[in-house]
């Protein structure tokens, strides 16, 4: 039988832990924490878990900015740059629409650039927004701008019908080289979250980067668009020392691609009408610019003329009375062609209402080309002039040869031929011989005519005679209508008329030449000028459409006028074979 004694040992553990001593290492009893401890231990835990989350979301965060700044610095294109910058701020804070908009210099946006409407949508919104409402207020105040909701701030206009609702906003400015260049918006984060103070934060770091690859892209672009522009000037000279066709049309050409304009045209000066002609012109609305003429006075374009300097306008239409404010045209910028101190004319350059505005550089390109042009122009002109000069001499040489030889051999035939007429007894041969003596004088009188031409032809472009000045007249529409225009010449034109009727003259002819040449569609185009009776006539025929229901009547009226104010007579009729001819006559001084 056990004793007491031999018991012991197996109770005296519990006796002893009943009496606060612990059990010994190792020992398999469990191990008891009081409830106070336990909770701060679990309390720990879960900080350290949230912590360790944090963490792992900032990391998160962090390769989010990493991969948003690889993706704005990865391209030197300033379009593709511009539109990665929204794309990644999008991307990281998880903002379902975002825009940046480019600030110009009248403090409006000049560039909106949006993701994440589908093109059905913003077709159906329209025009993009210009920075009023809270947009604007980033551009009157740059500085971060957070909320829970646009709606709830006092400077909110609401939205354009058709806009998708919009509630949390979170907009930053970016800045290059200490100059706000546009801001970033973003609104609408997923799951109907509000932009926080960390988005605010990253957003901020983003634009800062953003501002890096703005800067280089803009200093990339602008070095290609002054080697375009060189590149444009140095094709001009090619063409012009290559003996090419009118520069005028590449010329046009070539500064609409580089400048990106929509509208681009050349005013080449008039001096004796003191009027600029719009002789070339493309792209939007360039029909109703060609053949136009304005006063070199109080025209837009002759104000840059006038002042030989280059001009920039905002918005043409904001000027009232322009000679272009009817056009689809905004932006413009008119820069002087100037060469060895002579302004020759302008090269108007125009892009469309609502379109970007012409910057400084641009401005500084354009002048620069303008003037390489003008000097490659006055080139070609010079060039012209010697060799104009050796075909004057030629044709001086041979109206000589006409006149001495050709003239009086003929005019001996003729006499010869009317004293065998007389002399002839048969009246049959008599009238044979003298319907040969009257083709013989009308030879002599084309001939006489042949020989006027010819010397009025050699007479310098700078003369002072009607003669050399229809002359100059028709050898500038050649350009106009593709091919020269057939002239007569009849009676003392150079000496019958005065300077008052003169100016008239000269006036007529040029404008209904004009409007022949921008409505009639012609293949051929004859102009008479005659004096006899006391009167001075005009007779211009063309084989183009004739006078349609569309025509425009302005000049005609023009040339009606100046006809009543000599006390002449006008008429426009349909031609002797189609197409249209225009009498103007007036009296002598």
């Amino acid at each position: 039988m056990e004793s007491e004694r031999d018991l012991a040992p197996a109770g005296a553990g519990t006796s002893g832990a009943a009496c606060g001593q612990s059990s010994p290492p190792g020992s398999s009893g469990d191990l008891i924490f009081p409830a106070v401890a336990r909770l701060e231990l679990d309390e720990l835990l879960s900080q350290l878990v949230e912590r360790a989350q944090d963490v792992l979301a900032t990391q998160g965060r962090l390769r989010g900015l990493l991969r948003a700044n690889r993706m704005v610095t990865a391209d030197l294109s300033l379009d593709v740059v511009l539109r990665r910058i929204v794309e990644s701020a999008c991307e990281l804070v998880d903002a379902r629409y975002g825009a940046l908009g480019v600030i110009a210099r009248d403090g409006h946006l000049e560039q909106f650039i949006h993701v994440g409407m589908d093109p059905g949508r913003v077709e159906a919104i329209g025009r993009t927004p210009r920075g009023d409402g809270v947009l604007g207020l980033l551009v009157a105040e740059p500085g971060p701008v957070r909320l829970d909701d646009i709606a709830d701030h006092p400077r909110a206009v609401g939205f354009p019908a058709g806009h998708p609702p919009m509630r949390a906003f979170l907009g930053v400015p970016i800045r290059v080289r200490n100059e706000v260049f546009g801001n970033l918006y973003l609104t609408e984060k997923r799951g109907g979250r509000i932009f926080t103070a960390e988005d605010e934060e990253l957003v901020l770091a983003l634009a800062a980067n953003a501002g890096v690859a703005i800067d280089n892209a803009r200093l990339f672009g602008e070095a290609q668009h002054r080697q375009q522009w060189s590149q444009a000037s140095a094709d001009i000279t090619r063409h012009l020392l290559a003996d090419g066709d009118d520069p005028l049309e590449l010329i046009v050409q070539r500064a609409r691609d580089v400048a990106r304009a929509d509208t681009t045209a050349l005013a080449l000066c008039d001096p004796t009408a003191r009027e600029l002609s719009f002789d070339v012109a493309e792209g939007n609305d360039a029909e109703l610019l060609r053949g136009l003429r304005v006063p070199l006075e109080t025209s837009l374009a002759g104000r840059a003329v006038h002042d030989r300097a280059p001009l920039v306008v905002a918005d043409v239409r904001t000027l009232g009375g322009s000679e272009i404010d009817k056009l689809d045209v905004g932006p413009i910028m008119i820069v002087p062609l100037i060469a060895s101190q002579v302004t020759s004319g302008a090269l108007i350059l125009g892009r469309r209402r609502g379109g970007v505005l012409f910057s400084d550089e641009d401005l500084e390109l354009a002048a620069a080309f303008a003037a390489h042009v003008a000097l490659a122009l006055e080139l070609a002109r010079s060039r012209a002039a010697r060799g104009r000069l050796s075909l004057l001499e030629d044709r001086d040489r041979i109206a000589r040869d006409l006149h001495d030889h050709v003239m009086q051999r003929l005019f001996a035939v003729a006499m010869g031929l009317q004293g065998l007429a007389a002399s002839e007894e048969r009246a049959a041969r008599a009238e044979r011989m003298s319907t040969y003596v009257e083709d013989l004088d009308e030879t002599v009188r084309e001939i006489r005519q042949t020989i006027f031409e010819l010397r009025g032809r050699a007479t310098p472009a700078t003369g002072s005679g009607l003669r050399a000045q229809i002359l100059g007249i028709i050898d500038d529409m050649a350009g106009a209508f593709g091919f020269t225009p057939r002239l007569h010449l009849d009676g003392p034109v150079d000496t019958a008329i005065d300077a008052a009727v003169g100016d008239h003259l000269i006036a007529v002819v040029r404008e209904t030449l004009s409007n022949a040449a921008r409505h009639a569609h012609a293949r051929a185009v004859e102009v008479t000028v005659a004096v006899a009776d006391g009167r001075v006539s005009v007779d211009v025929v063309d084989d183009g459409v004739g006078m349609g229901p569309t025509t425009r009547r302005s000049g005609l009226a023009n040339l009606r006028g100046r006809a009543e104010t000599l006390g002449g007579t006008f008429a426009v009729e349909p031609g002797p074979a189609g197409g249209t001819r225009v009498r103007w006559s007036a009296p002598l001084g």
